[in-house]
C-alpha cells in the first residue's frame, strides 16, 4: 500500500549541499562527500569557500521521507533516505558527528546528498575523516528531534511536589494540563556536546513567571495560556518553541561543554509542569520513535500530532524584540 506524506509531521533541519564538503587531502582528492561505500578512512575535507546551510524540509511516508513543498532544499516530492553517520577529527582533537542524506529521484537514480552536522563545522579548518557507521543514523536523527529537559529540571508530581528530573522513574505520576495525573511510560537520557545550534535554551527565573532557571533543547515548545492574544496568532493557547523566544538576556542559548538531556514519554502527548512553566512531553512521530528501545517502539503508536499542528506560532509572530516581556505580562494572573 502507498504511504502519503504527513505533512502535520514535516521536520525542517540546516544542512550543507555534499558537495560543499570535499576532499582537500587523500585518496578521493576533490570528491564531495558522500555514501558510506564511496568513503576512504583518513581522507581530509573541508568546507568549501562559500558554502552555506540551507534549510531542508522532510516529510515521513513510510520508513523514509519526501521533501516538502516549501523546502528551500532539495526538489519537492523526492525521496530521501539515512545513508549513515560519519565522524570527522579536526586538528585540536575534537570529533564531530554528521548524518549523512541522499534524495534519490523517480527512477532510483541519486539526485542530491547532505550532510546535517551535529556540531558546528567552520571554514578554514581541516576535519580528518576518522568513522563512517550507517547503524546509527535513523537514531542520531530521531535524538536531534526528541524534545529534552536537562539534569536538575524540577517536574511537578501528581500530588504538587517537584522532583529533579533525573530521580524520576517509569510509573511515578506526573501533572499534566489536560488529563491530570498520568504515569510516565519511558524516560529517555543522553549526554551531548553543547555546540551550535543543539545547544540547550536557558529561560532565566521569573521570564516567563517561572520559578527557577529552566533549561531545555532548543525545539522544546513550551505552552502559554494568554490572557489576550498578544502575540496575534488567533488564539489564547499557543506553543512556542524556546528557540524562538531567544532575546540574549532573559533567555539565552548556552554553549560549552556537554549537556545532559533527559525525555519523558507518556500514553500520549501530554503537557506538564517544569520549574512552573508548562511544557510538552515527548511526542512520538515517524522520526522521533527511532530514539525509543526496540521493543517499547514496537508497541506504540504515533500520535497524531493534532496538538503541534493546533497550536504551534509560527517564528515570524515571535520577533518583536520584547516578546518575553510580552508573553510574561500576558500570562501573569
Amino acid at each position: 500500500m502507498a504511504h502519503s506524506p504527513d505533512k502535520s509531521m514535516a521536520q525542517a533541519i540546516p544542512v550543507y549541499a555534499a558537495d560543499h564538503i570535499r576532499v582537500v587531502n587523500g585518496a578521493n582528492l576533490g570528491d564531495p562527500l558522500g555514501f558510506a561505500d564511496e568513503l576512504m578512512p583518513d581522507d581530509v575535507y573541508a568546507l568549501t569557500p562559500h558554502a552555506t546551510r540551507a534549510i531542508l524540509s522532510l516529510e515521513p511516508v513510510g520508513d523514509h521521507y519526501i521533501v516538502a513543498a516549501h523546502s528551500a532544499a532539495g526538489v519537492p516530492g523526492q525521496s530521501v533516505f539515512l545513508d549513515s553517520t560519519v565522524t570527522f577529527m579536526s586538528g585540536d582533537g575534537q570529533t564531530q558527528e554528521a548524518i549523512v542524506l541522499v534524495a534519490v529521484d523517480d527512477t532510483g537514480c541519486v539526485a542530491e546528498a547532505w550532510a546535517l552536522p551535529l556540531a558546528p563545522l567552520y571554514p578554514d579548518v581541516d576535519y580528518v575523516l576518522v568513522g563512517c557507521d550507517r547503524s546509527t543514523a535513523r537514531q542520531k536523527f530521531a535524538q536531534v528531534a526528541c524534545v529534552s529537559f536537562t539534569r536538575g529540571t524540577h517536574i511537578t508530581l501528581a500530588g504538587g511536589a517537584q522532583r529533579p528530573i533525573e530521580e524520576l522513574s517509569v510509573g511515578d505520576r506526573v501533572l499534566t494540563r489536560d488529563d491530570g495525573p498520568q504515569e510516565v511510560r519511558w524516560i529517555g537520557q543522553a549526554t551531548t556536546r553543547a555546540t551550535g545550534e543543539f545547544s540547550p535554551i536557558l529561560i532565566r527565573a521569573g521570564a516567563l513567571n517561572n520559578s527557577r532557571d529552566l533549561v531545555v533543547s532548543p525545539d522544546h515548545r513550551l505552552f502559554i495560556y494568554q490572557r489576550r492574544d498578544t502575540l496575534g496568532a488567533g488564539r489564547s493557547e499557543v506553543l512556542v518553541r524556546a528557540r524562538h523566544l531567544v532575546n540574549g538576556r532573559d533567555v539565552v542559548q548556552v554553549e560549552g561543554g556537554f549537556v545532559d538531556y533527559f525525555q519523558l514519554l507518556f500514553d500520549d502527548h501530554q503537557i506538564i509542569y517544569a520549574e512552573g512553566i508548562a511544557a510538552e512531553s515527548l511526542l512520538v512521530d515517524t522520526r522521533t520513535r527511532q530514539a525509543l528501545p526496540q521493543d517499547l517502539a514496537a508497541g506504540l503508536s504515533v500520535h497524531d500530532g493534532s496538538l503541534r499542528e493546533a497550536y504551534d506560532v509560527q517564528e515570524s509572530l515571535l520577533r518583536h524584540p520584547d516578546t518575553v516581556d510580552m508573553l510574561r505580562r500576558s500570562t501573569r494572573g
